[in-house]
């Protein structure tokens, strides 16, 4: 198996690893060994504090304090009080920045990861942020992991590079009264054609 995703990896600005990861392996490995993987189609960029979307926008608090942390680190938050979100700290530490996993395509543990998704069709697994962290298992407990190592059965490898030919951009989704340019800037990427990314833009391509 590859070796995860080294820190180096994830030292550029959040928008160049946002770009990178497309095609990436994230894997996950339960208690009882068994392993769930997808490749990564879907991911936004969040940079520090000229980004009015991003969390890292303000100083350090209990919340956002991982952004800060090493890169290659998970960061883990809660949201609108239903949902865990996975994202990747980037950049040097003491600069917040992330990419949030959008999508990922189910590779590996495919029966586990329909039963955590029970009466979903298979496209509906892991087809947004919200959902994937349901069908791996991925919680607040996860928050701060080295995401660089086995040892905490969570990390990401590389897998199938992506051409630049089948990458999109475009907004990123849900920014709610963000004022522009953050609000419209195209610091989303997937995959097109895809069926597994988020909001139907793998579909219509």
């Amino acid at each position: 198996m590859p070796a995860p995703l080294p820190s180096s990896f994830y030292m550029p600005s959040a928008t160049t690893v946002a770009r990178a990861l497309l095609g990436a392996r994230l894997v996950r490995v339960l208690p009882d060994g068994a392993r769930l993987s997808g490749r990564i189609v879907e991911t936004e960029a969040y940079t520090g504090l000229d980004d009015l979307a991003s969390h890292g926008r303000v100083k350090p608090t209990p919340r956002n304090r991982p952004m800060y942390g090493p890169p290659g680190r998970a960061y883990v938050y809660f949201t609108y009080g239903n949902y865990w979100m996975f994202n990747v700290v980037c950049e040097p530490e003491g600069d917040p920045a992330a990419v949030l996993v959008r999508a990922i395509e189910p590779l590996e543990g495919l029966d586990e990861m329909a039963a955590r998704r029970p009466d979903r069709a298979p496209f509906e697994w892991t087809s947004g942020p919200g959902k994937l962290v349901l069908a791996l298992g991925i919680s607040g407990a996860d928050n701060t992991l080295d995401l660089t190592t086995t040892a905490n059965n969570l990390w990401i490898e590389p897998d199938a590079a992506v051409p630049d030919d089948q990458v999109r951009t475009g907004p990123r989704i849900g920014m709610g009264q963000t004022p522009e340019p953050w609000h419209s800037i195209p610091w989303r990427w997937w995959v097109a054609g895809n069926p597994f990314v988020s909001h139907g833009s793998g579909r219509k391509g």
